[in-house]
């Protein structure tokens, strides 16, 4: 929607007293906090799509967000806040304490780029090039950090101008690692929850959004309950016994017993899991061994994701994985170690109550017709972990603009995946709007 219409929009729900504002400006007319915060947050939009364009240009991997984490610093305390850094490796945390008592919420947004080469043809492409996990690899913001980043930094700033009126307390959580951490390290938003994040002060609620490339731009997408897959990463080695290539009768290939393993998972959610109950994913992504093309190598390694909803199905998998691997390898006379990470992501839970509370805000910003359920996705976001100890929504934002077809559009995560920034003052005042509308309390219904 556009500004002006969103404006208008607002002011008339406000004069027809459908919808509650928040007691945060409690002297002031429904339709005078409309007018600031528009007003506002059409004055930062020209900067936040500047930050969007920096970080864009400038992306860091994951646990390396030292660029990004400065300019989130120094921007949060320009304004006032206090801040702290260097929190799980590299992230911001930014404290606004209201001038009048009240309930804490949080804000969060995910930092890092992907090990991912740029494809768009953008003024701003991404040109880094680094190293991951031993590979030199090219770096790209392919699932739009970029832009939640540059969009909490905007919120921010709008609601630190509205400071000393605000019912509570707002903290801005700058999260590095989302997509994991390099391996052999830790990091993410289970690391930023151990070393204080929910507890200095003590959030009572916080919100999260994504980008997302199966949504039109300025559409939100939310789910109570199970919005986004758990994930498990999965190790397999494989050991055979290496041999001539010219001789593999004298060997134990375990290239061939690892193909074998890969399409024996694929049996366990098409045969041997009942998912009409919920989804689930066994994926094999990364199969590695060998030095020369005539030698049958002695090991190989694979690595894969299991993405559940359901925690018996997750543990019912693990078996299975663990027996079908080890059992095609013995059959084949080599032996297989299955290791699936201790600690992955849970499910994406958005607490029902709490969504249905803030759902009249989600459509009083962005229009009623532009916020609809979403499907649930077995893609995962460390954002649960937050959810894990505190009430939380997580909620999607389209980025396709209006007449492509967001089936045809690249996806998170593609070096082809490309943010209509149209969509960003959507994204900044949903979370102004989730904000002031937890700390004054719970709106109305009839948006």
């Amino acid at each position: 929607m556009r500004p002006h219409l969103l404006r208008r929009a607002l002011l008339a729900i406000a004069a027809a007293g459908a919808v509650s504002m928040p007691a945060v400006l409690s002297a002031q007319t429904p339709a005078a906090l409309v007018e600031r915060v528009d007003a506002q947050v059409d004055k930062v939009m020209p900067q936040v799509i500047a930050w969007r364009r920096d970080i864009h240009e400038h992306p860091e991997l994951s646990n390396r967000e030292v660029r990004t984490a400065k300019l989130v610093a120094d921007h949060l305390k320009a304004l006032g806040m206090e801040v702290r850094t260097g929190v799980a490796h590299t992230g911001v945390i930014g404290v606004l304490r209201g001038g009048k008592p009240g309930p804490v919420v949080a804000l969060r947004a995910d930092m890092d780029a992907l090990p991912v080469t740029e494809e768009v043809d953008l003024p701003f492409r991404s040109t880094v090039r680094s190293t991951y996990n031993g590979q030199e690899v090219g770096v790209m913001h392919a699932c739009g950090h970029d832009t939640h980043v540059a969009m909490l930094m905007g919120a921010a700033q709008v609601l630190a101008g509205m400071k000393a009126d605000l019912p509570g307390t707002v903290v801005f959580i700058f999260q590095p690692a989302e997509e994991g951490a390099p391996a052999g390290e830790t990091g993410g938003a289970s690391m930023m929850v151990a070393e204080g994040a929910l507890t200095d002060p003590k959030v009572d609620a916080i919100f999260g959004i994504h980008v997302f490339s199966t949504l039109h731009t300025g559409v939100i997408g939310y789910r109570p309950q199970g919005l986004m897959a758990a994930s498990d990463g999965l190790r397999i080695v494989v050991h055979g016994r290496q041999t001539h290539g010219a001789m593999p009768w004298a060997g134990v290939d375990p290239i061939v017993v690892g193909s074998q393993i890969v399409g024996a998972l694929q049996t366990i959610t098409s045969r041997q899991t009942d998912v009409t109950l919920a989804p689930a994913v066994v994926t094999i992504g990364v199969m590695r061994g060998g030095t020369r093309f005539n030698i049958v190598p002695d090991s190989i390694v694979m690595e894969g994701t299991i993405r559940t909803f359901d925690p018996d199905m997750q543990k019912d998998i693990h078996a299975r994985v663990k027996r079908i691997a080890e059992k095609v390898a013995e059959s084949a006379g080599a032996t297989a170690e299955v290791t699936i990470a201790a600690v992955g992501n849970p499910v994406t839970y958005n607490d029902p109550a709490l969504t249905e509370r803030m759902l009249p805000t989600l459509r009083r910003v962005a229009g009623a017709d532009k916020v609809v359920l979403a499907q649930q996705t077995t893609t995962a976001e460390d954002f649960a972990h937050y959810q894990k100890q505190v009430p939380g929504v997580f909620y999607f934002l389209g980025v396709v603009p209006e007449g492509t077809d967001p089936k045809t559009a690249a996806p998170n995560h593609s070096p082809r995946f490309q943010v209509d920034e149209a969509a960003l003052p959507v994204g900044v005042r949903t979370l102004i709007g989730l904000a002031m509308d937890y700390l004054g309390g719970e709106p109305k219904t009839g948006a």
